[in-house]
């Protein structure tokens, strides 16, 4: 639903730090004025060779639904499954904020939502915000975009850092439909199924270099975004195979909170998903199918490559904008803290580079910027919240976290999910929840990887939750977190409960406590 920009222009967050009082819609008053534009150009580092970039982003593609990964028993990726054999596969690969704007910003700035302030995806993106491309093009970097913009206000302009620029509205659709495309500003017709026309455009735009200069390429799908569809040749393709139901898909499970269990009959819970009845199994299997089109297009891209000699010269990475849940904890979607949701496929291929492998460090949407950077020889300006994982892929030892921040601010129009904050070590993982009356969650990762045994449900682990939640606000307050966006009314309001479905959750059973007896009875 496309929104008057001059109703969702303005943020409000406390006094001062990373937010403060903006409003950005047309004609308004700007009562905190706006920060000095930044220099674009970057130092460089000494006798590094600016590398081609091919940067791929497909949306909602969870951690595991690779062939090689078997998470099921059906699911081909051929190309995706080359990538990590003959690159480096981040098995421990994040994003910050499980939501597809937000999470777009943090991968082109190198910030966190609550550092860029594109918070959720009706925010229009506050001015003056740099992209890493913008830093590519003034050191005389050829730049293209090509795909599903979607961050902030719903627009297919073209925007700063590129010198191509192919997009669509919004979501865009699978199949043509009126809006069509922006290409360089003008609109075009889409004329087939939109992975395969997008796939089309990028080969054209490849081929036309004439190799002269350094090229980045930000091919951004739709896929796989719901509703799932594939490319005509494709459906149907896994209608027989068997779907493996997770685990945590069942109700009543012990320490689950309260809200999570609710949630099971909202818009974003298995009991009334998209306020209806859906499949899981066929809906997994629809996604599967919708992906292949994204490995065959990646192929075509890489055989292109290998043509014109540039294959191994070129840094192709692999990425999704988030995961996405399929029946684990009885939702559907992202949004949330867990495995499912904030953790994504990361496979990067360049042998002149670097060689096969894999990498165990917990690596973020955050460092994709500063390692784009530095594969075009440039330092990463002050400030980035990430860091350059290139040594990480070459397999040299070098300082790295040891924890990582998660976010995620409440949205009215998906009220059912609440503000998220999080803390992912490499074997514990504390989920902070803002505005509601319920349990934290606190698992361990290393003896249950699903999450399935909340530590806080029983007594016994209140002091790793208190260092945990100390580290978290230590690591919000460094990097001016501590202040909750507020913003006015947008989107449809998705809040609707099947009647006939599961009632309410009963609150977790430690909040329940006899009074003491009155003194002297």
């Amino acid at each position: 639903m496309t929104e008057d920009p001059t109703r969702r222009g303005v943020l409000l967050a406390g006094g001062g730090g990373a937010f403060g009082l903006y409003s950005w819609a047309a004609g308004a008053t700007t009562v905190t004025p706006p920060a000095p534009r930044p220099t674009l150009t970057l130092k460089r580092k000494p006798g590094v060779k600016p590398r081609n970039i091919l940067f791929v982003l497909t949306d909602d593609h969870r951690f595991d639904a690779m062939g090689f990964m078997k998470a099921q028993d059906f699911g081909e990726t051929p190309t995706l499954d080359r990538l990590a054999r003959e690159g480096v596969h981040f098995r421990n690969a994040f994003v910050t904020t499980a939501l597809c704007s937000p999470s777009r910003a943090s991968i082109f700035t190198g910030l966190y939502a609550h550092q860029h302030r594109v918070v959720d995806n009706n925010h229009p993106i506050p001015p003056g915000l740099v992209y890493y491309p913008q830093y590519l093009q003034a050191a005389g970097y050829e730049t293209a975009f090509i795909g599903k913009w979607h961050m902030g206000a719903e627009t297919d302009t073209p925007q700063p850092g590129f010198d191509r620029w192919v997009s669509f509205k919004g979501q865009g659709t699978y199949m043509p439909s009126a809006d069509g495309l922006n290409v360089d500003g003008r609109k075009v017709p889409q004329c087939g199924y939109i992975t395969d026309e997008l796939t089309d455009y990028a080969l054209d735009w490849i081929g036309t270099r004439k190799g002269d200069r350094p090229w980045m390429m930000h091919l951004a799908h739709k896929a796989v975004h719901s509703e799932f569809i594939p490319a005509p040749r494709h459906a149907g393709r896994y209608a027989k195979e068997t779907f493996r139901y997770p685990e945590t898909m069942k109700a009543g499970a012990p320490g689950r909170p309260m809200w999570v269990e609710n949630q099971r009959n909202s818009w974003h819970g298995v009991d009334y998903a998209y306020h209806g009845t859906l499949d899981i199994a066929d809906y997994y299997k629809r996604y599967m199918e919708t992906l292949l089109a994204v490995d065959e297009g990646l192929a075509r891209i890489m055989d292109l490559l290998a043509k014109r000699g540039e294959l191994d010269e070129t840094l192709i990475v692999y990425m999704g904008d988030n995961g996405f849940q399929f029946g684990e904890h009885g939702l559907i979607d992202k949004r949330t803290a867990y495995e499912e949701s904030m953790r994504v496929p990361l496979l990067a291929r360049c042998p002149a580079l670097f060689g096969p492998g894999a990498v165990e460090k917990v690596v973020a949407n955050i460092d994709i910027a500063p390692t784009m950077l530095a594969a075009a020889g440039l330092e990463a300006p002050r400030g980035m919240a990430g860091a350059d994982a290139l040594p990480l892929a070459q397999g040299k030892a070098v300082p790295w976290r040891s924890e990582l921040v998660y976010e995620y601010y409440w949205e009215r129009n998906f009220p059912q999910t609440p503000t998220v904050h999080a803390l992912r070590e490499d074997r514990y993982k504390y989920i902070h929840f803002h505005g509601i009356w319920d349990i934290d969650e606190l698992y361990d990762l290393e003896a249950d990887p699903h999450e399935a045994n909340n530590l806080l449900a029983r007594p016994g682990h209140e002091a790793l939750a208190e260092r945990m939640s100390a580290k978290l606000f230590a690591a919000l307050e460094e990097s001016d977190g501590m202040q909750i966006p507020l913003s006015p009314d947008a989107g449809e309001r998705n809040e609707l409960r099947d009647p006939n479905g599961p009632p309410g959750a009963p609150f977790p059973a430690r909040f329940f406590r006899r009074p003491p007896a009155p003194a002297g009875g």
